[in-house]
């Protein structure tokens, strides 16, 4: 069974991803800090915080399909 808390840490990552795929960094970024606020160790939020903080300082072009590119290794 899960938890409520990973209930909640579930939803928040969907509203992220929502946001995410809608090139909204900062309302993204959020949703994923609320996850995190839940479950520190939340691997795929730790993961989209940060490609959001990436975006929000580095936007990418118009017609970003959604891929993150890796630029180092």
């Amino acid at each position: 069974m899960i938890s409520e808390t990973k209930k909640k840490v579930l939803e928040y990552f969907a509203e992220g991803r929502k946001h995410y795929k809608l090139m909204q960094f900062k309302k993204a970024r959020d949703s994923f800090a609320k996850a995190l606020s839940l479950d520190a160790e939340d691997g795929p939020s730790k993961v989209y915080h940060a490609r959001c903080k990436h975006y929000i300082e580095n936007p990418p072009p118009e017609d970003w399909d959604g891929v993150f590119v890796m630029k180092t290794k």
